[in-house]
C-alpha cells in the first residue's frame, strides 16, 4: 500500500509552511550526493520543521530555519559514524547505496533512517533505532507509508497512542 499525501494531511491537518523552493533540497542533495524521494520532500515541504504529537521532529533544508534539516543531518551523520555509535545501525550511515541518511528524530529517543536504495529501481525504506538500546528495525516501507502508520497509532518503533489521545497534532519548532 503506498501512503499517498491526502491520508497523511487527513490526520495531520492542513499544512501552513507549503515550500515551493527547490533550492534548499537541491543544495542539500548536491552536499551530501543524495536525491531524497519525492514522497519525503512533499511532506517536508508541505509542513516545514515541525513536532508531531509532542514526539516526532521533521525538519525543513532551509537554511533561515533555527531548526533545519541540513544542520541535523550533518551532525547526525558525525554521530553516527564514530565506532562506537555504528555498531547501533545494521549499516553505516552515508549516501552510498544500502547506507543510512538521517532524517528526524524523536523525543523519545529515536533516530529515524532513510536507508538509501541498493539501485534506483529499489525503494526507500526506513530503519528506527532505539537510542536507549542497541535495537533498530527496518520498515518494508517508504517514509510516507511509515509516517501514516505512526499517524495512525500503529506501532513503528515510535508509537503515537498514548502521546495523542484525542488526534494527531503538530506545531512549528521555534
Amino acid at each position: 500500500m503506498v501512503a499517498t499525501f491526502s491520508e497523511i494531511q487527513a490526520l495531520l491537518g492542513a499544512p501552513q509552511f507549503n515550500s515551493s523552493d527547490p533550492e534548499p533540497w537541491l543544495a542539500l542533495q548536491q552536499e551530501l550526493g543524495v536525491e531524497f524521494p519525492v514522497e519525503f520532500r512533499e511532506i517536508v515541504d508541505a509542513y516545514g520543521s515541525i513536532e508531531i504529537n509532542g514526539q516526532l521532529y521533521l525538519k525543513h533544508p532551509a537554511g533561515h530555519l533555527l531548526h533545519d534539516l541540513g544542520t541535523m543531518i550533518r551532525g547526525d551523520l558525525e554521530l553516527w559514524s564514530e565506532e562506537d555509535m555504528a555498531e547501533f545501525l545494521p549499516s553505516p550511515v552515508g549516501a552510498n547505496p544500502g547506507e543510512l541518511m538521517p532524517v528526524a528524530t524523536a523525543t523519545t529517543g529515536e533516530a529515524v533512517f532513510l536507508r538509501v536504495p541498493e539501485s534506483p529501481a529499489s525503494p526507500w525504506r526506513v530503519v528506527v533505532q532505539e537510542m536507549d538500546s542497541p535495537a533498530w528495525t527496518l520498515y518494508a516501507m517508504t517514509f510516507s507509508e511509515w509516517l501514516l502508520a505512526y499517524l495512525e497509532g500503529r506501532d513503528v518503533t515510535l508509537c503515537s497512542r498514548d502521546r495523542a489521545p484525542d488526534g494527531t497534532f503538530w506545531e512549528f519548532l521555534p
